[in-house]
């Protein structure tokens, strides 16, 4: 897991306890930001995770390149 994965998931987790701290509340601009935040972790934490597929395959092209 790279800091990108990290981050997104760390960010995912904060924006569903705020979505649903809004909900107890009443509140729906928390909850409003909590989905929001929460959006943009699920992008980063993919984001993150496609970057570490892309360098785990150039590092076996390489691999293979050397044999």
């Amino acid at each position: 897991m790279n800091k990108d994965e990290r981050k997104g998931k760390a960010e995912n987790w904060k924006g569903r306890l705020e979505e649903a701290a809004g909900i107890v509340v009443d509140d729906a601009g928390l909850e409003k930001k909590g989905a929001e935040e929460r959006a943009e972790g699920e992008a980063r934490e993919e984001l993150g995770a496609a970057r570490r597929k892309v360098g785990e395959a150039i590092e076996d092209l390489g691999k293979n390149l050397k044999r």
